[in-house]
């Protein structure tokens, strides 16, 4: 008996997007399609990525995050399998946990960004107030205040993220607040680094 016929249905589509993965982001072409997940070719031209690289940067974790605007989607995919295929990266993509629709703003981003929350602080004249993250991206974060701060745009501020271990300075790209009194921001990191505690 033929395995295909377990196989979910897949579309032949051409469609781009990208994965982080490793602490990098990368682009992707989709070849084929199902309710199960994709096939993806990676899209790089260094010469150190390998099928041997791709399996390097999954010890940690095979799972790792989807953005496909065309398609609205975003989300995380396990990687099932990876091989190379006419001097390509072919990856097998299976979804976990994918959100459709994501952001009615979605042309305007250039970058995935998780829905993560997580607590922070930024300084600010001096005193540290505390935050919670909305979501994360690969350049920066979307935070909540409990309080109304005023703080303009464009200025550099530093930063401490615990989930992520990370410490810095970021800029603020937007500020708006909210009817309840807190304060939403959007983060732009500059300069990161690790946590030393």
């Amino acid at each position: 008996m033929d395995a295909k016929i377990d196989r979910p249905y897949r579309k032949n589509l051409t469609s781009h997007g990208l994965i982080y993965m490793g602490e990098e982001e990368y682009g992707i072409t989709i070849k084929n399609f199902s309710i199960n997940g994709v096939l993806a070719t990676l899209n790089s031209n260094r010469e150190d990525i390998d099928v041997k690289y791709i399996f390097d940067s999954l010890l940690v974790s095979t799972t790792i995050d989807l953005f496909l605007p065309e398609m609205r989607l975003a989300g995380e995919v396990k990687v099932v399998r990876a091989e190379m295929e006419d001097g390509q990266i072919l990856m097998a993509l299976e979804f976990k946990n994918i959100a459709y629709d994501i952001d009615k703003n979605l042309n305007k981003r250039k970058v995935y960004r998780k829905n993560m929350s997580g607590p922070g602080k930024i300084l600010l004249n001096g005193e540290f107030h505390n935050f919670n993250t909305l979501n994360v991206s690969v350049e920066g974060l979307m935070i909540c205040l409990s309080e109304a701060i005023s703080v303009e745009e464009g200025r550099i501020i530093r930063f401490e993220f615990n989930r992520l271990e990370l410490e810095g300075e970021i800029k603020v790209l937007w500020v708006d607040s909210v009817s309840d009194g807190r304060t939403l921001m959007g983060l732009q990191y500059i300069h990161m680094e690790k946590n030393r505690c």
